[in-house]
């Protein structure tokens, strides 16, 4: 039996959001992202699409293209309360959910036909929820499988529902660009083009041993695909691999000490983080990105995980020795936990209290993350991030 797939993508979800939030800024150009002057953009609405505005544009590009758009900085906690409601509804059909984003999922409905439909019927009815409940759009593709289901959905957006049949796939496939293909960037599109290649159908024509000399195993995953061949499962359980934060200057830092204060804002910002998600991790990972965008990233591993601000900012300013700051401008600086475990897994209690300052330490954890979840970010800060101007 052919599986049943479909792909759900949010239409420019973080602008959708705001205007949700502001309905007067509906039918009008709204960019979110980062600073006008170092920022780059998350996304943009189908208005200022228009203009040549897309994600991961620097925003003095944008402004310059979209002079009269609407540029607000990226809301991530409303964001994430809205994409918890998508994903809800998507739940109510399917326990296999594939999260790929915050707005963006798979799901395998195979098992839910015979209860709720077939998989265009069932895709009809997330959309209508989802349009009623958030009060947003989705576009959806549904296929037999992820890569096809995937592709289907960016075909009619917004608001899109494509569907592509088991005895369909290459009639879809084929006419397509090489592009469109997963993996397949610039370089590797010159690269086939010198073979002639250009479409699906162009490469599903090639012979599997010619790709595979020519770019080794990837060669035959790309012929695979172009004969729309692909039987991954969709896996709803995806583990975090880690947790961090980083900052693009609007000035390139030039002081060691001005660095070593930003790392610690960082520190508690990722500190924060994890112990709402109850974890901890065990290496902290540094990474710098001087004015000539060469990024470099440093390491330690610690002998048991942590969540706790100051320790992370002591490894990572140990870190900082390893690298050029404080010779070279800076532009970014960013900090990450890795090697993830829950809260109290693998951890050994002891029956004497030897490290009180270890515990002192975690219950300061807990009243401050009291006070910043009750007043905000601003309302508790070390002494050292406060300006004296």
């Amino acid at each position: 039996m052919p599986r049943s797939i479909i792909h759900l993508d949010m239409d420019a979800f973080y602008p959708a959001v705001e205007v949700l939030d502001n309905p007067e800024l509906k039918g009008k150009p709204v960019i979110v992202g980062g600073s006008k002057e170092r920022g780059v953009v998350s996304s943009a609405s189908y208005e200022a699409r228009k203009f040549g505005v897309h994600s991961a544009q620097p925003m003095a590009t944008a402004i310059r293209l979209c002079p009269n758009g609407i540029f607000l900085p990226a809301r991530m906690y409303r964001y994430k309360e809205v994409s918890k409601q998508v994903f809800e509804i998507f739940h109510c059909f399917t326990p296999l959910v594939e999260p790929l984003s915050i707005d963006e999922a798979f799901l395998d409905v195979t098992g839910a036909r015979r209860l709720l439909g077939d998989a265009v019927e069932i895709a009809k009815k997330i959309k209508r929820m989802v349009f009623e409940e958030p009060g947003l759009t989705v576009s959806a593709g549904v296929a037999p499988s992820k890569f096809v289901a995937k592709i289907a959905s960016d075909m009619e957006k917004p608001d899109g529902l494509t569907v592509v049949p088991p005895d369909k796939v290459r009639e879809f496939l084929d006419p397509l660009h090489i592009k469109k293909m997963w993996g397949v960037g610039k370089v590797t599109q010159r690269a086939l083009a010198q073979l002639n290649i250009h479409t699906f159908k162009d490469l599903s024509q090639i012979r599997v041993e010619v790709l595979e000399r020519k770019f080794g195993k990837h060669g035959a995953k790309m012929y695979a695909l172009a004969m729309g061949i692909d039987d991954r499962d969709v896996e709803p359980e995806h583990e975090t691999k880690s947790i961090g934060h980083e900052q693009t200057f609007m000035k390139d830092i030039m002081e060691l000490d001005d660095a070593k204060k930003e790392l610690l804002a960082l520190a508690n910002k990722v500190a924060g983080r994890m112990r709402r998600e109850e974890v901890s991790g065990k290496t902290v990972s540094l990474k710098v990105k001087y004015n000539d965008f060469k990024q470099i990233t440093r390491a330690a591993t610690l002998p048991k995980p942590t969540d706790d601000g100051f320790e992370i900012y002591s490894v990572a300013c140990r870190l900082l020795e390893k690298t050029e700051v404080g010779k070279r401008p800076v532009r970014l600086i960013g900090i990450s936990l890795s090697q993830l475990s829950f809260l109290g897994a693998g951890e050994q209690l002891s029956l004497f209290n030897r490290d009180q300052s270890s515990q002192k330490r975690k219950e300061l954890n807990i009243a401050l993350d009291s006070i910043l979840e009750k007043h905000g970010e601003k309302s508790v800060r070390p002494a050292t991030l406060i300006s004296n101007k």
